[in-house]
Order: structure tokens, then C-alpha cells, then sequence
């Protein structure tokens, strides 16, 4: 992933003329009716998702942590909106789909902490509109989750759960090769033969060419690296090391950027109506809660505005 030519392209759409070249190639291609007037329709709502996205970032780095969650949400709901806008040019379709579409618990317990807590998914709003026209995801693996289990399918704060002894993940390739390699001790805690274990990756993998077994690994050669971070294979934004789930339980088949909407809302609303918990967290540091969100502030502002640049990019690709 050529995090240079992301960049250039989200300069690239930064007008009116590029931005509605952009959008009518995007409708084209999807046969949308009409497409040439629908591009120049939504082309200044397009470009002003981009730009208000890339601000609300830009004004997060440069905030104390106090205020990420909050600017850091609202950049990332403007950018998917940007990539719904390239597929939904009536988008929002309804009032309804202006919610967030996710749900955390009102009052807090007196012994709460951000790792245990918990978010609910809902029927309608941003969430299940976007998994589904952005990832095709209409049925999720599951109703409600800990952040605890999202946190453990992030790669960048893998060294965190290292550091207390609970990895979660597993290095089992990079983004550049056709070659993965599965540690054999997966099947243990998968709790399945060599032959299932392959049935049970091989629909979210490239068309697998060979299979080896090795010693202590398991060699599969695909057709075509490996270009998002969706699950079970989520990559790292630095190393663009590949990762994969050592535990059954968090063999979850979404995007990454679902993973982190989730975390970010809970964070935000917790900054926005949770204020002494917040502040006292911040401030006297008396959880393992915070090395966990200050790792997962620090590296979603770096690799959500990617994936979502490459989600454009590689439309503008397929054109």
C-alpha cells in the first residue's frame, strides 16, 4: 500500500472538475441512471466530505487527547460518507439513516472500565448503511461486543496484549507477497484438522494456487496478494505486516474500519457525556484502559483516513 499515492489522490479530488470525473466514472460504472447530471449533483457535497474529514483529523493531531475521540469520529463518519456518496448518489436516502447506528450503555456501573464495556449494534443508521454498500456485510457476527474483543483484532496494539502475555495475533504474512504461512498451533486452538482449517480461510482469501505443510507451518500460496485489512486478516500500517487471529472467538469477518467506528463512537460519547471518568482517566492514569486507548488514538488517525483513501483509490482504479 503506497501511502504517497493516497494522499495525492485525495489532493487529486480537491475540485470541482476532478471531483465530478470522478463521481460520473464511479455512477458509469455502477449503471446508475442519469449519472453525468448525478455527478455534478453531489460533486461539492463529495469534495466537502473529503476536505471537512481531512480538517477534523488534521485539528485531532494537534489536540490533546481530551478531544480526539470526538474530532477523530466526526473525520472518519465525513470520509465514509465521501465513499458512500461514490456509490449512493442519493445518499442519505432517509432521515433515519442520519444515526449512528450503534448504541453504548447510558449510565455506567460504579467499577467501569472502557475495556469491558460494551457496544450494541442497531437496525438502522451510519453503521449497518455503510457495512452494507461499503463492505456488503447485511448479517453481523454478532448483536452486541466488548472493546476488549475489538481492540484484540487491531495489529497496532498487538504489543500491548504481548506485553501482558495474551497475544491475540499472529504474523502470518505481508501485503506485497502471495505467501502465508500459518503456525500449525492454530489448529489446536481453532480445534480443527489442516483440510477444515483451509475450507474455513479459503472464502476470504484470493484463489489459494498451493498448499505446503510445513514443520511448524502451514504455506499457502494465493493467486494475488492479499490489498485490505478485512477479516480475519488485518494488516499493520507501518510493517504492512499481515495479521491473524489466534483465537477462534475473534475469527471475525469485518472490515477494520467497522472495528474502529466502533471503538471511536464509544470513545467519543464517553469524552462527550462521561466527563469525570474521562478527565480522571486522562489525567491520573489509574486504568490499563489508557495505554489501550492512547495506542488506538495514536494509530487510527494514521490508518483510517488509509483504508479509506485506498477504498477510493482502487475505485478509481477499476473505472
Amino acid at each position: 500500500m503506497n501511502k504517497k499515492r493516497i494522499k495525492d489522490f485525495y489532493i487529486y479530488l480537491q475540485s470541482q472538475q476532478t471531483a465530478q470525473h470522478f463521481l460520473h466514472q464511479c455512477y458509469k460504472k455502477r449503471q446508475i441512471s442519469n449519472a453525468e447530471a448525478k455527478s455534478y449533483e453531489n460533486c461539492n457535497t463529495f469534495m466537502y466530505y473529503l476536505e471537512h474529514g481531512y480538517q477534523f483529523y488534521t485539528s485531532g493531531k494537534d489536540s490533546k487527547p481530551m478531544l480526539q475521540p470526538i474530532l477523530y469520529f466526526y473525520g472518519m463518519t465525513h470520509l465514509i460518507k465521501a465513499c458512500l456518496l461514490t456509490k449512493r448518489p442519493n445518499y442519505p436516502e432517509s432521515t433515519s439513516m442520519l444515526a449512528h447506528g450503534v448504541s453504548t450503555r447510558k449510565r455506567k456501573k460504579k467499577d467501569y472500565t472502557f475495556i469491558q464495556d460494551e457496544i450494541k449494534l442497531q437496525h438502522n443508521g451510519l453503521f449497518p448503511y455503510f457495512s452494507e454498500h461499503l463492505f456488503s456485510i447485511r448479517q453481523f457476527p454478532f448483536g452486541k461486543i466488548k472493546m476488549y474483543d475489538l481492540l484484540s483484532l487491531i495489529p497496532e496494539i498487538s504489543s500491548l496484549f504481548r506485553l501482558q502475555n495474551s497475544e491475540k495475533l499472529t504474523i502470518i504474512g505481508k501485503l506485497d507477497s502471495r505467501i502465508l504461512k500459518f503456525p500449525i498451533s492454530l489448529l489446536d486452538s481453532y480445534h480443527l484438522t489442516k483440510k477444515a482449517f483451509i475450507q474455513r480461510i479459503q472464502t476470504y482469501l484470493p484463489n489459494i494456487e498451493h498448499i505446503k505443510s510445513e514443520s511448524s507451518f502451514l504455506s499457502v500460496e494465493l493467486e494475488k496478494p492479499i490489498s485490505e485489512s478485512y477479516g480475519p486478516f488485518f494488516f499493520h500500517c507501518l510493517d504492512h505486516t499481515i495479521h491473524f487471529p489466534i483465537f477462534r472467538e475473534h475469527d471475525i469477518h469485518i472490515s477494520e474500519v467497522m472495528i474502529h467506528y466502533l471503538l471511536l463512537y464509544n470513545l467519543s460519547m464517553l469524552s462527550r457525556y462521561e466527563t469525570e471518568w474521562w478527565g480522571e482517566l486522562l489525567t491520573t492514569k489509574p486504568e490499563v484502559d489508557y495505554p489501550f486507548i492512547i495506542q488506538f488514538l495514536t494509530y487510527t488517525f494514521e490508518k483510517i483516513p488509509l483504508l479509506l483513501g485506498q477504498l477510493l483509490y482502487q475505485m478509481h482504479l477499476s473505472k
